[in-house]
């Protein structure tokens, strides 16, 4: 793929760090990247894998957008309230990137889900709520073979993992919380609150983790996960093992 002048320009920024350059900002060009949700995560995801040129971005949500979105949910505005969240981040991603093809997907993760969801993608990024929605696509990732970028928030505190379950020496999203827990349980925002920034933090990081996996920049980083304390603030790295009984990947 041979890059435009107006596309060396806005891209710049990118082409002259060694582990990306022209071929890296040109791949980024020609990927597709799934997104689980326009949510906290998926608003600042949206925009960072705009800017940087991903050349499709299509994105799973079935809420509308609400007041009680716009303190951490960025891509929208008052203008926007009552509309459905996929169709406002398509004019947000408009605004953004006119390199970028969006695609709208207004319904919701389920058992239903086919597996062609994932045709020609690239990598999927998690930011759903729930462990049912999160432990499906991660099935769905590892049938397709393609990277998932897991990332979660609560209050003061995120987390992030990259998983590529259908390799021999790499746990999946089930390796890590395994079935001992209710699937539609998690964290709710609603009740137990976060901070906007935290929001902004995590999906920025998800967008990152995104071209890692498009480009090939930095460490591998499979079965690594990276948890973020707000409070301290720090951050740590541990490693997880691949469950060899895992109904998902193992054996």
């Amino acid at each position: 793929m041979t890059l435009t002048d107006q596309q060396l320009d806005r891209y710049a920024r990118h082409i002259v760090l060694r582990d990306i350059g022209g071929p890296g900002q040109a791949r980024l060009l020609q990927s597709h990247v799934l997104l689980i949700g326009a949510g906290g995560i998926g608003c600042p995801a949206i925009q960072y894998l705009a800017a940087a040129g991903v050349g499709t971005i299509s994105v799973v949500d079935d809420d509308e957008v609400s007041l009680s979105n716009l303190q951490r949910q960025v891509l929208y505005g008052e203008a926007q309230i009552g509309q459905p969240k996929v169709a406002a981040a398509a004019e947000a991603v408009a605004r953004l990137n006119p390199d970028v093809q969006f695609r709208p997907i207004c319904e919701r993760i389920g058992d239903a889900t086919r597996p062609d969801l994932l045709e020609s993608v690239d990598v999927v990024i998690d930011g759903s709520d729930n462990f049912a929605t999160r432990l499906i696509v991660n099935d769905l990732c590892i049938a397709a073979r393609a990277p998932l970028v897991s990332a979660a928030i609560g209050q003061f505190h995120g987390q992030i993992g990259t998983f590529r379950g259908w390799e021999d020496d790499a746990p999946c999203y089930r390796c890590f919380v395994g079935d001992a827990h209710d699937p539609d349980d998690c964290d709710d925002c609603a009740t137990q609150g976060v901070l906007g920034a935290m929001c902004g933090l995590m999906g920025s990081f998800a967008a990152m983790e995104a071209i890692r996996c498009l480009t090939g920049f930095g460490e591998n980083p499979k079965g690594k996960l990276h948890i973020f304390d707000g409070l301290k603030p720090a951050m740590r790295t541990v490693n997880l093992p691949k469950d060899p009984e895992c109904r998902s990947c193992g054996g």
